[in-house]
C-alpha cells in the first residue's frame, strides 16, 4: 500500500487557502493597533518628535530667563546698569554733559577718495 501525501481533492486545497487568508487577515487586524493605534509605534514616534521640539524651545527659554535674571540682579544692585539702560533706551544725558549728534548727509557717505596731485 502506497502512501500519497498530496491530496488531489480540489475542494480540500481551496479550503486550506481560505483558512490561510483568514489567518493572515486576523494577523493583520491584530497588528494594525500596534502600528497605527493610539498607543502604537506611529503615535510614539510623533510624541518623541514633539518632545524634541519642546526640549529645544525650553532650552531657548532657559537661556532667555538667565539673561533676564542677570538683568534683574544688575538693576537691583547698582545704578550703573540703570544709567546704561537709560542712556541706551531713552537717550538720556547726565547733568553737565553735552550731547553731540553727528548726522551724515547721503553725499558724505558716498564720497570719493581725494585725487593725488601730480
Amino acid at each position: 500500500m502506497s502512501v500519497n501525501n498530496t491530496d488531489s481533492r480540489p475542494g480540500h486545497r481551496k479550503a486550506l487557502q481560505i483558512i490561510l487568508y483568514i489567518v493572515i487577515g486576523v494577523l493583520v487586524l491584530l497588528q494594525y493597533p500596534l502600528w497605527f493605534g493610539s498607543g502604537g509605534l506611529y503615535a510614539v514616534w510623533e510624541l518623541q518628535h514633539e518632545i524634541t521640539v519642546q526640549q529645544a524651545e525650553n532650552a531657548k527659554l532657559r537661556e532667555r530667563n538667565a539673561v533676564l535674571e542677570a538683568e534683574v540682579s544688575d538693576l537691583k544692585q547698582g545704578y550703573a546698569a540703570i544709567e546704561q539702560r537709560a542712556r541706551a533706551e531713552l537717550g538720556m544725558v547726565k547733568k553737565g554733559e553735552t550731547f553731540y549728534q553727528v548726522i551724515q548727509t547721503p553725499n558724505e557717505t558716498e564720497k570719493k577718495p581725494p585725487r593725488a596731485s601730480r
